[in-house]
Order: C-alpha cells, then structure tokens, then sequence
C-alpha cells in the first residue's frame, strides 16, 4: 500500500463516462465519499447519437438515485426490449434478441433443451414474452410478483446520450460535484513514483488530486498518452472500423426495440427516441469504401435527414491495464467494442461499480489495480466473444462475411460454439452481461444446431412437452396483447399520468 488516503478524486472528459462515474462517486456513503472534480473542455462536443442500452443500466440508476419519469423526460427517452435482428442470418431473415427467458424450466432445464428435442431450428420469438410485445409496438414495466408471466423480462431504454450526459450533469453538480471547463495541457507525473500529480490547464490554472479518473474518450489522454499503457488490438477479430451517425425525423409509431439490420460489410443501427429517430452503419473499411456505407445508410432512413452525417473511426480491443499507479480508465479511453449489443454503456456500468467497491480509501495498492483489471478483461473479452458470435455464424454471402465465418476466432469462443453443437448446452463466462437466454436467442436466431439434448430433457413424454409449450406460446401472445402501445405508455408516463 503507498500513500495517504484517497480523498480527491479528479476525473477527465465529460460526456455520458465522465457524468456518470461521478454522480457514483458523489453518492458513496462517508467516510469514503472523495471529493469529485470533473474537467472538461468546452471544445470537446459528444457525439450525441441515440444510445441504446442493457437492462443493467436501470440498476445503475436507481443506485445513482436518478428518478425514472424525470430521467425518460429529459433525455428523451423509449424503452427497450431487445434487438431485432434483420438479414444477419440471410437476407430477408429475422430475428429478436429479447431481455428475458423463454418459459420456466422443464424438467429443471432450460425450455430450449426441450425445443432442441423437439427438432427447432427456427428463433426462439414465440415462447419469447419481450419479441411478442415488440412485433405489435406494446410495452409495460414487468411485474414484481414472480409467479407471474409478466415478471419473465426486463427493459432498457433508447434515449439520446448529449441530453444524459447533462442529466447526469445537473444531478452531480446538485450532489456537490465540481465543475472544472478548461483544456488541458500538461499532465505533471511526480518524478519518485510516476503517480499523476497535477492537471495543468490552460490561462495558468492547475488542479491537484490523489485519483485520477480517464474518461477522455477515444484520445486516453491520461492512460495511453499520459501512461503509455498499450493497446490490444482485436481488429483482426473485429474489423468494422468506422460508423456513420445522422438522427432522421420519427415517425407516429415508436417501437420498443432496437433494430440491426446486416449489410454486405457491416451493419445499421435504428433506435427511436421520442423526437427522432438515430441512426447509423457500422462498417469495415477494407470491404466498403465511406461514400458506399454512407449512402447505404440514408437510403435506408425513415424520415428526413436531421443532421449532417458525421463519421466515427475506432479499432476494437483494449487497453492491456485500466487501472495504473492512481489513474482508472473507464469508458473509451479504456477499450472500445462495435455498439452491436448496446454494450458500451454497460461496460462503463462496470467499470464504475468495480471502481466503487475497490475504491482505495486506505491509500493505492497495487492488489486493487489487479483485481479492477482482472474483472474488466474479462468483461470486455466476455463481450468480444458475444459480438463474433453473430458474424461467425451468419450465412451471408458476400465478401466480408465469408472471411468472418473462416477467420480463427478466440478459443473460449471456439469451445461454447462446439460444446452446444455437440450437447446443446450453453457455457456462461461473462453473466454480467449475457446470460443463458440472450445466447440462445443468438444462436437459435442465427441457425445453430445442436446434435443432442440434455439426458433429462427425456424424462417427460414428447406429447406433454408439446402441449406444454403450445400453451406457454399462446399466453404469451395473450399477455403481450394486453400491454398498452409502447407511444401511448410513453406520453402516460411523461405527461406524469
């Protein structure tokens, strides 16, 4: 252990990292609550794109005490069931990803082991509560008693990421959170230990702390600059390397879900908000030259462009530390996955929930630092995995998906891709993020076959299981008939009904 207490936190960026890990520190508990400086450049613009996000992020509000209505209210925010997935199996396919299971246990197994019994190869969208709600455009909250259907799914939510970035900003500053706007230009290292000492601003101002916080986006100004802390490039796993983003006029309709359609290099994201619609294409350049993706993407836009196209450039991978010496990096600065599953947000979650629960009160050690990277490698390599799962299995035919389907991929990839082939039984490594539902979904979705089925799943006749799953199909679709439109629920909530 070196050094004093932690007390001064200063953390570097704004944007939706930067707000959002410090309105989680403003609200640690004392005696370990720091003190919490954010600076920011004014020169610095977020991109300010309709973000999309995992159920966990709802934990993280009520944790942070940010009230729901208000929160759907000012950032102009739909709710989330899944993701409908078009054209990644084949053009003219589909599928959904939805935040729930698909029935009770049978058995004390997993339903899907009893649908592999019985010859499926198709999505798993009718036992699926959240996919029949969003194919008719219905939302509700789901139920708080357990014994009932409605308690089977979860939410996230759609909303726009400038107008949280200034949400989560107004709530910090309320909870004493000080507000530092300046350029940096100097970065001061003490010279015993190489700690970051100072931030040197510009107009001669500085600004002294005992953590540091990077949460300067893709720039890592204090950990990849500052540090030198290397990046592990996964690009030959993950080659889409840029995105168009441009918002689109709405339409009467909003949907309860996000929407990824496959193209001949990539992908396009839709996610409706109350007052428009964000979307984009993420792309490989080596496949799909700028002026082709671009014009894929507004070729494909509902309404009006709002904006002017910009255009984001990034590599996959991760810094190979994010916590060194007294700086932590989280969000981009840290490492960086293609928003396939709205992961970016939750990888930030993380970050911020393990930078909590190891916050050094009693001074740096270098044993939190390790176990702070453990969790966060695994995290993003847990989520790599997930995203190459949807190219590896896709049976398109152009170009770029024939070399994601015959590329090597990661060995724990590798080992759950065979172990369901050869079982049907799903291996879960990372359950902070996808569970056993969500991997089903993909590689049912996506046409994966299994050539056997859990031993138990014979206990049952195949006559019962199928009346069994015939009726849980059908109250599916009964129940998810009686939800309000998803609009309707929204203007209800906001209206403060």
């Amino acid at each position: 252990m070196t050094g004093a207490s932690i007390r001064r936190v200063v953390i570097v960026g704004g944007g939706t990292a930067g707000w959002m890990t410090a309105l989680a520190l403003a609200r640690m508990a004392p005696p370990h609550a720091p003190t919490v400086t954010l600076v920011e450049s004014p020169e610095i613009g977020t991109v300010g794109v309709g973000e999309a996000t995992l159920p966990t992020i709802r934990h993280f509000n009520v944790w942070a005490d940010v009230d729901e209505r208000t929160f759907v209210r000012e950032t102009q925010a739909t709710f989330k069931l899944g993701i409908e997935f078009r054209d990644w199996r084949e053009p003219g396919h589909s599928f959904f990803h939805g935040f729930g299971d698909h029935g009770p246990e049978i058995a004390g197994l997993s339903p899907y082991q009893q649908l592999i019994r019985l010859g499926l190869t198709e999505a798993l969208d009718d036992w699926s509560l959240p996919a029949q709600a969003a194919r008719l455009d219905r939302f509700q909250p789901p139920s708080t008693d357990n014994r009932s259907l409605a308690s089977t799914y979860s939410y996230a939510y759609h909303f726009d990421a400038s107008l949280y970035a200034q949400h989560l900003k107004k709530l910090a500053i309320a909870a004493g959170v000080a507000h530092v706007q300046g350029r940096i230009v100097e970065v001061e290292q003490a010279r015993e230990t190489g700690l970051i000492a100072r931030l040197h601003l510009e107009g001669d101002r500085s600004i002294g702390g005992d953590l540091f916080v990077d949460c300067s986006g893709f720039r890592s100004l204090l950990l990849g600059q500052t540090l030198g802390v290397p990046f592990e490039d996964w690009s030959h796993w993950l080659p889409a390397d840029r995105a168009w983003a441009v918002p689109c006029a709405d339409r009467d309709t909003i949907e309860p879900y996000t929407r990824s359609t496959a193209g001949i290099a990539g992908w396009r994201w839709r996610i409706p908000l109350q007052h428009r619609i964000g979307n984009g294409h993420v792309y490989a350049s080596a496949f799909q030259d700028d002026q082709t993706a671009l014009d894929a993407l507004i070729q494909g836009l509902d309404g009006e462009a709002l904006a002017e196209p910009r255009q984001l450039r990034f590599k996959a991978g991760h810094r190979q530390r994010f916590w060194v010496g007294n700086c932590v990096a989280i969000g981009l600065s840290g490492g960086f996955l293609e928003p396939l599953e709205s992961t970016s947000i939750n990888l930030i979650e993380r970050g911020i929930s393990q930078l909590v629960q190891l916050f050094p009160s009693g001074g740096l050690n270098p044993v939190l630092a390790d176990e702070y990277d453990r969790y966060m490698v695994n995290a993003f390599a847990g989520i790599r995995d997930f995203v190459i799962l949807h190219y590896r299995l896709g049976r398109r035919a152009e170009p770029f998906w024939q070399a994601m389907r015959e590329q090597p991929i990661p060995d724990s990839l590798a080992e759950q891709i065979e172990l369901f082939e050869a079982t049907g039984e799903i291996s879960i490594r990372d359950p902070e993020s996808f569970g056993e539902p969500s991997w089903a979904a993909i590689l049912f979705g996506l046409g994966a076959r299994a050539s056997a089925h859990h031993p138990l799943a014979d206990r049952e006749p195949r006559e019962a299981i199928e009346r069994h799953l015939a009726r849980g199909r059908d109250l599916i679709a009964q129940h998810a008939g009686r939800m309000p439109p998803h609009r309707r629920f929204i203007e209800h909530m906001v209206q403060g009904g």
